[in-house]
């Protein structure tokens, strides 16, 4: 089976943002003063071929573990679906 997933990775919530902190003062010059905590992150897709969904999801974490994601720094949410 070829399964899609989406991952998507942010910095952990007790450490400083520089991008986001420079994202939501450029939205507040631009008049958008309601917005605040702004978190810049990583969106990453994939295709994976599996025998089932939880062997999918043991590769993409295993993925995320050994390369894509930072585990001192950032967290990691992944999200799969079946492609046909």
């Amino acid at each position: 089976m070829k399964f899609k997933a989406a991952i998507n990775i942010l910095p952990h919530d007790n450490l400083l943002d520089p991008q986001g902190k420079a994202v939501t003062q450029g939205l507040v010059g631009l008049g958008l003063s309601t917005v605040n905590n702004v978190r810049v992150g990583k969106h990453i897709t994939l295709e994976i071929e599996a025998d089932n969904e939880q062997e999918a999801h043991d590769k993409v974490s295993a993925a995320c573990k050994k390369l894509l994601v930072n585990a001192v720094m950032e967290n990691c949410t992944v999200q799969l679906q079946t492609v046909y």
